[in-house]
């Protein structure tokens, strides 16, 4: 690995996308990385409270799915989901309120940083349990396939998650029926402060699909080209009526595990060294190099999510708090069914 400081020689890449691709890629992927950064800002202010875990260097994998899927794919992940949600389509106002705990959030700032939720989007959270979003994914794509459509589920959860009980008991059941969803790890090195390499004989962990003759396969998650082609590639074999498939997506994460976290666990040259592959640096290169873009167009794109940002957090600190007989909404729905009236 190169010394900070001194020049490193890499290959240009060639382009096999639009431009309107990579402007995409890049736009998302510096709106995750600057709301992420706001966000933490303002906890140190304690105008966002409770728990709160970023995204800061996994967003080639928010980028590579919003070209991969489709709008009417569910996706159900973990609660480092800030990211994910942004990518998916839900606003900058919309969720930094909802970590302001405001009642314009997107779930009436009942949820917080871990439970974001939107049908409008086909999302389904951000989940707090730690696996507890795969048998939920499992059963999202199990309903696709029993009513007929070609839509999957695309299901995400850390490396942590991935030694759950629930994600055999998911497999076994959705290779069995070949249910339509794609399982998506998003290993980025620690379960909270423990290594992968602490957490079982298995380090590669695509390859537990294996045990279920599930197709899998590991991605390098700090390169969103690689992102987008491997989950496109899944979704497509899914789509046949194949059954599931399992990715294994490289990824780091510059910060620790939530604001709490210093992040003692690791050394300093292992955070650089994956600094040096920074996926929107990456992106930013690709596009100079192949003249995908100019610097002008770059530098509007990056006033636009500045802008947007600063929005986002003025318009979450004059929303209003939710109302106090919110309390009693929203936790259950009462059907009309014959056989509860005799009760």
């Amino acid at each position: 690995m190169a010394k900070r400081g001194s020049k490193t020689t890499r290959k240009k890449k060639t382009t096999k996308y639009s431009k309107e691709t990579y402007l995409n890629w890049y736009e998302t992927a510096l709106r995750v990385r600057r709301f992420e950064e706001r966000a933490l800002v303002e906890y140190g202010q304690q105008k966002i409270r409770g728990f709160c875990h970023v995204y800061i260097g996994q967003e080639a994998i928010a980028a590579a799915l919003t070209s991969a899927i489709r709008p009417e794919d569910a996706l159900v992940t973990a609660y480092r989901q800030h990211g994910v949600a942004l990518a998916r389509g839900m606003t900058s106002r919309e969720c930094m309120a909802e970590l302001f705990g405001k009642y314009t959030g997107c779930v009436k700032g009942k949820g917080g940083s871990m439970h974001f939720f939107s049908k409008k989007h086909n999302y389904f959270g951000g989940n707090g349990i730690v696996g507890a979003q795969i048998p939920i994914g499992t059963g999202i794509g199990f309903a696709e396939k029993y009513k007929g459509t070609d839509n999957l589920c695309v299901c995400m959860f850390g490396d942590g998650a991935a030694r759950q009980g629930a994600l055999y008991e998911s497999f076994n059941m959705a290779m069995t029926w070949k249910v339509p969803v794609l399982y998506i790890c998003e290993n980025n090195g620690y379960a909270m402060g423990t290594s992968v390499e602490r957490t079982s004989n298995v380090k590669d962990i695509h390859q537990v699909g294996d045990a279920f003759d599930m197709p899998n396969k590991a991605v390098n998650g700090m390169d969103t080209e690689a992102v987008h082609e491997a989950i496109l590639e899944a979704c497509n074999y899914i789509r046949e009526g194949n059954g599931p498939y399992f990715l294994e997506i490289k990824t780091y994460r510059y910060k620790g595990h939530s604001v709490s976290d210093p992040a003692k666990y690791r050394t300093r040259e292992e955070l650089n060294s994956y600094r040096d592959k920074d996926p929107i640096k990456s992106l930013e290169r690709t596009m100079l190099d192949q003249k995908i873009a100019s610097e002008d167009e770059i530098k509007e794109i990056k006033n636009k999510i500045k802008l947007e940002i600063e929005d986002a957090v003025k318009f979450s600190e004059e929303s209003p708090l939710p109302p106090k007989e919110e309390l009693w909404k929203d936790n259950y729905v009462q059907e009309d069914y014959p056989f509860i009236k005799e009760y």
